[in-house]
C-alpha cells in the first residue's frame, strides 16, 4: 500500500442517525467522497469500542450466522460501543481502509479512544492495514482473511494480533492466516477450525467464545494481553 494512502482523505461532513431496533441505530457517515452506511450499537458509558468489516462484497453482520451484530449486542451492556461499517467501494482496498479509519474517527467523536478492529476474508486486510496506520486501534482481529494487501502485518506489533481460520476454508486456505500468524509481531495468537469453511459456520459456538475471550482481554485496560501462541481449538 502507497504511502500516501496513509493519510485520511475522506472528511466527515455530517452524520444522519435514525433508530433500527433496541440498541441498534443505522448510521450514514456523509463524506466529501460519498456516505459510509453502518449499524451503531452504543453502549452508556465507557471509552472502548469495536469496528467490525466483512469481506469484499461489504454488507453488515459479518460470517457465522451475523457474528458481528451477535457479540456487539453481547459487549454493549459492557460498556463497549460497536460499529459494524459498510463499504463505499467494496473490494478497493484502500477505499476500504480509508472508509474504516473514517469509522475510527467517528468513534473517537462520540469518546470512544480505544478501537479493536475485526475483519472477515477481504475485510482482514482493511483491518490489518487500518490498524497499522491508526493509532486509536489497540488491536486487531482477521477471520478467515486474505493475505494479499498485507504487507503491513509486522507494523501491528505491540498491538495484539488474532488470526483464526477454518482448515477447509474453500475459498482462502489456512495457509493466509498462518502466513500471516508468522509474518506479524508479538503478542499474537492463531486459531485454525478443523474442518471449517470460509463463513467459519461450522465452529460458530468455538468462535463466538474464542473472539469474545480474546476481545475481553485486549479491551481491559488493566489486563493487556501479553501471552502469544499457537493453539488448538475447543469445541
Amino acid at each position: 500500500m502507497a504511502k500516501r494512502s496513509d493519510r485520511l482523505s475522506l472528511s466527515l461532513h455530517s452524520v444522519e442517525r435514525s433508530a433500527e431496533r433496541e440498541g441498534a441505530d443505522r448510521v450514514r457517515l456523509m463524506t466529501n467522497a460519498g456516505e459510509v452506511v453502518g449499524r451503531l450499537h452504543l453502549a452508556e458509558t465507557g471509552n472502548a469500542a469495536i469496528l467490525w468489516v466483512f469481506g469484499s462484497g461489504g454488507g453488515l453482520g459479518g460470517p457465522a450466522g451475523g457474528l458481528y451484530t451477535r457479540l456487539a449486542e453481547q459487549f454493549r451492556p459492557m460498556a463497549v460501543t460497536s460499529l459494524e461499517l459498510d463499504y463505499r467501494h467494496p473490494g478497493d482496498l484502500r477505499n476500504c481502509v480509508l472508509d474504516v479509519l473514517l469509522g475510527v474517527s467517528y468513534l473517537g467523536s462520540l469518546g470512544r479512544t480505544r478501537i479493536v478492529l475485526v475483519g472477515h476474508s477481504f475485510g482482514g486486510a482493511v483491518v490489518i492495514n487500518a490498524g497499522a496506520i491508526s493509532q486509536a486501534v489497540i488491536a486487531v482481529a482477521a477471520l478467515s482473511s486474505q493475505s494479499c494487501g498485507t504487507d503491513r502485518v509486522g507494523e501491528l506489533s505491540p498491538k495484539p494480533a488474532m488470526f483464526i481460520h477454518g482448515s477447509a476454508d474453500e475459498v482462502l486456505s489456512d495457509r493466509c492466516s498462518r502466513d500471516l500468524y508468522a509474518r506479524a509481531g508479538e503478542p499474537k495468537q492463531l486459531i485454525l477450525y478443523p474442518g471449517c469453511r470460509h463463513g467459519l459456520d461450522q465452529w460458530r459456538d468455538a468462535l463466538d467464545r474464542d473472539l469474545t475471550r480474546w476481545l475481553q482481554q485486549v479491551l481491559a485496560p488493566d489486563s493487556p494481553l501479553t501471552g502469544s501462541g499457537s493453539r488448538a481449538p475447543e469445541r
